[in-house]
């Protein structure tokens, strides 16, 4: 990848504004930090009512705008802290507005795989439109059509590389094979073990019921290998301990999990510290507090991948050549 230009660059600092909302303010503070620019100002308060009030802190007017904002929990909330912060900036009259989410987790929602449901990801795409946004930043989305539910523009960035180089820099690939979890997995975990010129091995998942899936058995050759179980996000865990398992039945040497978005929820952080992994290997698109950031978690930025789009978002030039 490509380094960000210094001063001179093509980033005009003075139309070029970057905001926060609560979710991921660390995140937002490394990529101004990369762009040379300081974090926007905008106030988040609530009325006696519990409804949210926001005031953006500084002139937009005709101004490159991105907000940064990650569907972490709680979802709802940050989900409407940057819908109010779009239309904010939009009646302050902004030329153009990016909602840059790097974990947009209704992603998850992609299809009618029940009856009377709703297809919420597109449902968020739509909101995120008519709020203000004429443009999405996003990473590493669940499933890749759902760029496809966007009615307007998506630069759809991914953290392979970032994780695939860490495993170059500190892991003996020799003996290494990457696993998905399942068929599903399979596009995703394949990128990964092409970027680290690895082999790949899937895990026959499947569907017994409404409620229970069971896993069979490994197709590809993993005994006594060292394994990575690769996979976009992890949340509650419990895949990663299934895995594992049916991962020891067939003798693997040592497990090794990455992740794009480590969303740790529930009992996930007693199931990571239960299981047997050597270590786990993810990014910060969801900001992680210190009581989930186990001693085995490696954590890596993805703000110089981020700061990169926005200044090639900013300057019109191709944000496609950062994978190239």
């Amino acid at each position: 990848m490509g380094e960000l230009k210094s001063k001179g660059s093509s980033v005009v600092k003075d139309q070029l504004k970057i905001f926060s909302g609560n979710s991921n303010r660390a995140l937002a503070l490394e990529i101004c930090e990369h762009l040379q620019l300081e974090l926007s100002p905008l106030s988040i308060s609530r009325f006696s009512n519990d409804n949210l009030f926001v005031k953006i802190e500084e002139n937009v007017r005709e101004r490159d705008v991105f907000v940064v904002q990650s569907f972490s929990e709680p979802v709802s909330e940050h989900i409407m802290e940057l819908l109010i912060i779009l239309d904010a900036l939009r009646s302050a009259s902004a030329r153009r507005i990016t909602a840059v989410i790097p974990y947009y987790s209704y992603a998850r929602s992609d299809k009618k795989d029940a009856p009377r449901i709703s297809i919420t990801g597109r449902l968020i795409a739509d909101l995120l439109r008519t709020a203000g946004a004429d443009r999405v930043l996003t990473m590493d989305l669940h499933a890749d059509q759902v760029h496809g539910f966007f009615s307007i523009p998506v630069d759809h960035l991914t953290a392979i590389p970032t994780i695939a180089d860490h495993f170059k820099a500190h892991y003996d690939l020799s003996n290494l094979i990457a696993v998905a979890t399942d068929a599903g997995g399979a596009k995703r975990a394949g990128r990964f073990a092409e970027r680290l010129n690895i082999p790949l091995a899937i895990i026959d998942k499947r569907r017994v019921s409404d409620t229970q899936v069971e896993q069979g058995r490994v197709i590809g050759e993993v005994k006594g290998r060292d394994v990575v179980i690769f996979e976009d996000e992890i949340s509650t865990g419990g895949t990663l301990l299934t895995t594992e398992n049916t991962l020891r039945q067939a003798d693997v040497r040592k497990l090794y999990a990455g992740a794009v978005h480590p969303v740790l929820c529930g009992p996930a952080i007693e199931r990571l510290q239960s299981s047997g992994f050597e270590s786990f290997v993810v990014s910060n698109t969801v900001d992680m507090p210190p009581q989930k950031r186990l001693p085995n978690i490696q954590v890596l930025t993805v703000a110089p991948l981020l700061a990169m789009a926005i200044q090639r978002i900013n300057s019109g030039e191709s944000v496609g050549q950062l994978f190239r």
